[in-house]
């Protein structure tokens, strides 16, 4: 069974963590948002001088723990707001298609304000 595109089982392990801390009463949208933000830095920093990306492929785990990081943050933060993440996600590639059609933006880094 899958709560909000996340299974139960995890939303379950998630909530009762924070909850054996008493840590909800710091998980305010302010602060889910600065610690998903030093996470998302956390997992840059593995790429700092590397030269290329391929170059961290042996920093993989190290990338997971970041990626897992960063996932647990977006979910709690979801949760708190109660928003259901699929459904932002969908809503944000719609407009995401709409801002970049195939015909001008296949193939271009450009921002959509630069397509032409």
């Amino acid at each position: 069974m899958k709560l909000n595109g996340i299974s139960k089982e995890t939303m379950e392990d998630i909530h009762r963590f924070v909850h054996e801390r008493d840590w909800e009463q710091f998980h305010t949208p302010k602060d889910l948002a600065i610690s998903l933000s030093l996470e998302a830095a956390e997992l840059l920093e593995i790429f700092q001088w590397s030269g290329t990306d391929m170059q961290c492929r042996d920093k993989l785990p190290h990338m997971k723990e970041e990626i897992a990081d960063v996932l647990v943050y977006c979910i709690q933060l979801c949760d708190v707001l109660d928003l259901d993440p699929e459904e932002i996600i969908r809503t944000k590639m719609a407009g995401n298609c709409a801002k970049y059609p195939v015909d001008k933006a296949y193939g271009s880094a450009k921002k959509y304000t630069e397509l032409k």
